[in-house]
C-alpha cells in the first residue's frame, strides 16, 4: 500500500522538516530547575497569547486538565462538566482517581452549559450532605459535539454566574486555537472568561508533544508542584517546547485550510449516497458521520460501522468510530489531494456489495 490518508485524529501529525531542524537546534536546560530557556520561552509566548500571568508546559492535554481540577478543588468538592466532555469521557476517570472530585454531567447538543441549570446545581458549603461546587469546565472546541466552536456569550453568562458564587472556570483548550481561527475572535477573548485554560500543540498545531496550563501565577506555581508528583517534569525540554514555539509560528492560520478541507469532506459525505453527516455541526476540523439507515452495513450499525473502518483500512483510509458513530479530522498531513482520495475510497466502500 503506496499512500495512507490517516485521517483518526490530528495528534496523528508529524513534524515538519522546518520544525524538525527548530528541535534540533533548540537551546535546552534542565526544567525541573526552571533552567531551560525554550521551555521559558514557550511558557511565556502562550501566556500572552492566551492573556493569562503565566503559563506551564506539560506533556499532555490530560495532565493540563486534570492538574487544573487538582488545584481549583479538593477532594469531595464537585466540578460542573458537559456530559459529553473530554474531562469526563476520555481521562481515564482521573479527576476521581487523582483528586477525589465528583464531576456534575449536563447535556446539550453544542457543548453548551445552560445557566438556569447550572445555577440549579451549584452547592456551597451549608448543607453537609452535598459536595461543594468549585469549577466548572467548558470544552472549546467541543470534540464530541462535533467540534464545534462554544458560543462566548453563553461562556461569558455561565462566568457571571460562576463569580457571583464564588466558583472557579476552567477551559478545556486543546483546541482552542482551532476555535479562534474558525470564529475570527482573539484567543485571549475567548480564554478571557476562564481561570484557567489548557492548550494542546500536539493536534492541529502539528508539533509531537506538549500542552500548556495558563492562569494566574499562585495557581499555576501549584500545578507545577502536582506536576512533579504526577512525573509530569521534564528535563531537557526543550527539545519538545521548540516544536511548540515553531507551530506557534507557522501552523496557527493554516488551520484554516483543515476546517476548509473539513467541509469539503462533510459536503460529499452529505452527497454520498448510504452516508449522513450533519453538515451544521462541521465548524472546524472534526468530521462525525455515520451509515444511513437504509444502507444494508446498518442493518447491524455497530458492526456495520466497524466493518466500513476495516474497508476503508484496506484502501488505504484510517478513520476512527464503532459504537456511536464515524469520525474523520483533517490535518496539517493530509491535502486536498488526500481528502480527494478519501472521498473517493468512502463512495466506492458505500457501493460495494455487503
Amino acid at each position: 500500500m503506496s499512500e495512507i490518508i490517516d485521517l483518526r485524529s490530528d495528534t496523528v501529525t508529524r513534524p515538519t522538516p522546518a520544525m524538525r531542524a527548530a528541535m534540533i537546534t533548540a537551546a535546552v536546560g534542565d526544567d525541573v530547575f526552571g533552567d531551560d530557556p525554550t521551555v521559558r520561552s514557550l511558557q511565556e509566548r502562550a501566556a500572552a497569547w492566551l492573556g493569562k500571568e503565566v503559563a506551564l508546559f506539560v506533556p499532555s492535554g490530560t495532565m493540563a486538565n486534570q492538574l487544573a481540577v487538582r488545584v481549583h478543588c479538593r477532594p469531595g468538592d464537585e466540578a460542573i462538566v458537559h456530559a459529553a466532555c473530554h474531562i469526563h469521557n476520555f481521562e481515564g476517570g482521573a479527576a476521581a482517581a487523582i483528586s477525589g472530585v465528583t464531576l456534575r454531567t449536563l447535556t446539550s447538543p453544542d457543548g453548551t452549559l445552560n445557566p438556569a441549570e447550572v445555577a440549579q446545581h451549584i452547592h456551597g458549603d451549608q448543607d453537609p450532605h452535598l459536595s461543594p461546587t468549585r469549577l466548572i469546565c467548558f470544552e472549546n472546541t467541543h470534540n464530541a459535539c462535533g467540534g464545534v466552536v462554544v458560543p462566548q456569550k453563553n461562556i461569558r453568562d455561565v462566568a457571571e454566574l460562576a463569580r457571583s458564587q464564588g466558583v472557579a472556570l476552567h477551559l478545556d483548550g486543546a483546541r482552542l486555537a482551532n476555535a479562534a481561527v474558525a470564529s475570527g475572535g482573539d484567543i485571549a477573548a475567548l480564554a478571557a472568561p476562564f481561570d484557567s485554560v489548557s492548550l494542546c500543540f500536539s493536534k492541529g498545531l502539528g508539533a509531537p508533544v506538549g500542552s500548556v496550563l495558563a492562569g494566574p501565577k499562585p495557581l499555576i506555581d501549584e500545578a507545577k508542584r502536582w506536576r512533579k508528583r504526577l512525573g509530569g517534569g521534564m528535563r531537557q525540554a526543550g527539545i519538545l517546547a521548540a516544536a511548540g514555539l515553531h507551530a506557534l509560528d507557522h501552523h496557527v492560520e493554516r488551520l484554516a485550510d483543515d476546517h476548509r478541507r473539513a467541509r469539503v469532506l462533510a459536503t460529499a459525505i452529505a452527497e454520498t449516497p448510504g452516508l449522513t453527516v450533519n453538515l451544521d455541526s462541521v465548524q472546524t476540523n472534526l468530521v462525525f458521520f455515520d451509515l444511513a439507515a437504509d444502507h444494508p452495513l446498518a442493518r447491524d450499525v455497530g458492526a456495520g460501522r466497524l466493518e466500513l473502518i476495516r474497508r476503508a483500512r484496506g484502501y488505504g483510509l484510517l478513520i476512527a468510530g464503532g459504537a456511536h458513530r464515524l469520525r474523520a479530522v483533517t490535518h496539517l498531513d493530509v491535502d486536498d489531494h488526500g481528502i480527494a482520495k478519501a472521498i473517493a475510497i468512502l463512495r466506492k466502500i458505500t457501493q460495494e456489495p455487503t
